[in-house]
């Protein structure tokens, strides 16, 4: 008989992480002239009623994944977010410091929203050289980007052969997967809210496995 080659089944090279990176579930509206709560100078709203239900709705998709470990970031939308998972799995998150959302400096407190909503000239400059820099008193793209790699790095190197679930921030998710794929900066912004991406990190090197995995809320 003549010797077979299948094709191979992916798994991660051995000592990497398995990082599902979900992003929280929709947040509090911004409102004209009233700002949201502020926590170490980030905007810090709770989960709207619709990311109440893509938080279930996330809980729902990944409580019979084999995580070892649940992290969150210092604001309240990522652990209300984890909050179903991790009454799943019995679990108790972690919060890493480095993996909260970029400071927005004088936009920060729901104004980024207002202003990007508005098409103001400065949002359209961060879009056009890819940097929130332009924004007053904002975290440079180049510190962001530091301390996002800093943090999955510290996730990564806690949890050698091991999947765990990682509760973040759009903007988080668009780095992390910029720094894996050498992409633009901000070609992986807009994940939707409730959504869920993967990568594997290993020491420095970081792959892509998935991107913006929404079909466990079309229901809602």
């Amino acid at each position: 008989m003549t010797k077979e080659y299948r094709q191979p089944v992916y798994a991660p090279p051995k000592g990497a992480a398995d990082l599902f990176l979900i992003r929280h579930g929709e947040s509090a509206p911004a409102r004209p002239g009233i700002a949201f709560p502020m926590k170490d100078g980030s905007g810090d709203p709770p989960l709207h009623p619709q990311g109440e239900r893509q938080a279930i709705a996330v809980g729902e998709r990944l409580k019979t994944e084999a995580f070892k470990a649940l992290y969150v970031t210092k604001l309240t939308r990522t652990h209300q977010t984890a909050a179903p998972l991790a009454a799943h799995l019995g679990m108790v998150p972690i919060v890493n410091p480095d993996l909260h959302e970029v400071h927005l400096g004088d936009w920060d407190g729901g104004l980024y929203r207002i202003k990007a909503a508005e098409g103001d000239p400065i949002y359209r400059q961060v879009v056009e050289i890819q940097d929130w820099s332009a924004i007053p008193g904002a975290e440079t793209r180049k510190a962001f980007f530091t301390r996002v790699r800093r943090g999955l790095r510290t996730i990564a190197d806690a949890h050698p052969d091991q999947r765990v679930a990682v509760f973040v921030h759009g903007g988080v998710i668009g780095a992390a997967l910029a720094m894996a794929s050498g992409s633009e900066p901000f070609a992986f912004l807009g994940a939707a809210n409730g959504s869920i991406s993967r990568l594997v990190v290993q020491g420095d090197r970081m792959i892509v496995r998935g991107f913006n995995e929404t079909q466990h809320l079309d229901h809602l």
